[in-house]
Parts: C-alpha cells; structure tokens; sequence
C-alpha cells in the first residue's frame, strides 16, 4: 500500500472560499462553538501558512534544479569539446606536412577535419583562426613577437594554433605570433 499522495490543491484554488466576516458585523468574542473551535481554526491556518510555504519551497527547488542542471550540461559539453582538441590539432598537423598533396586520403583528412571544426562550432565553440585583427589577450595566447612590415603594432601576423570558443564559453584561446612595435 502506498502511502504518497498526490499534490492537494487549496480550497481557494478550487474556487470555494473561506467564510469571512462582513465588515459591518463585529467578530465575537468567543465563537459560539467555543475557543476550541478557535484553536482549531488557528490551526488550520497555521497549516495552510505552512502548505503554502512548502509549495514555494517545492517551487524555487526545481527553479534552482533547473539551472543547476542546464550549468551541467554546459560544463560536460565543454569537457568533452575540449577532449576532441587534441585529434582535431593532430588532423591539422597531418594537413600541415602533407604540403599541396591532393591524394583521395588527405582529401578525406580535410573533410574530416572541417566536420569536426563545424560541429565544435554549432556546439558553441567556433574556430579562431583571424589574422590582421587587434592582439586580445582574451582571445589570443601569444607564442611569438616578429618585426612584420606593413603589420600594426600589436596585431596578430600568424596563428600557430586556432582557438575555439568566444567570451565565455571559450576552450582555449588562439596560440598566434604578434607584430611588435617597430623602434
């Protein structure tokens, strides 16, 4: 037998209202029932405080569950985003050496490698791969400083490594070399 009951829903929900005094009658003293009635109705109202107490509570519970579960979720997309960077570097590297070589292999490296850029990105991490943009160390980890001619102080000439992500949901920033200033 099973002793969990269903949600109860108030009388004033249910469209009955409690009695109430008119405004033009005093409230006796002492019902006529006697002040056991009265503690009674005391009680009752002290319950119904309480029932709708507990109902706020039950509500900001899930409220908070809710968002607590949605940071989860955002946190183990990350994680595992970020675990797949490695194999996507690796691709890029296997590009990087196989030159202008167009081979049906490396032809099928590339799409893999441009499936695995475009589901980083509809997962909410695109690619960072801009050159000719301002250095932000927020967006960029700078690996090197050049003398580049025709380049503005401070902007990013080459891009060692992509990042992916942007503001703040960001796996890593853009490994790139910087124009420094020319004295």
């Amino acid at each position: 037998m099973s002793t969990e009951q269903g949600p109860v829903t108030p009388p004033e929900e249910m469209g009955a209202t409690p009695p109430t005094q008119s405004a033009d009658r005093p409230e006796p003293a002492e019902s006529p029932q006697g002040p056991e009635a009265d503690d009674r109705a005391a009680e009752l109202d002290d319950l119904r405080d309480r029932w709708h107490r507990a109902l706020a509570d039950l509500d900001n519970l899930r409220k908070r569950h809710a968002r607590e579960l949605e940071r989860e979720r955002g946190t183990e997309r990350a994680r595992t985003a970020a675990a797949w960077l490695p194999v996507l570097d690796n691709l890029e590297l296997a590009l990087a050496h196989a030159g202008s070589d167009s081979s049906p292999v490396l032809e099928g490296v590339r799409a893999v490698r441009d499936q695995a850029v475009d589901v980083l990105t509809r997962l909410g991490y695109p690619r960072d791969d801009r050159t000719g943009v301002p250095f932000d160390p927020a967006e960029h980890e700078v690996v090197g400083v050049v003398e580049a001619e025709g380049a503005e102080p401070n902007t990013v000439v080459e891009v060692v490594r992509p990042g992916y992500g942007a503001g703040d949901s960001q796996l890593r920033p853009a490994s790139v070399i910087v124009a420094k200033r020319q004295e």
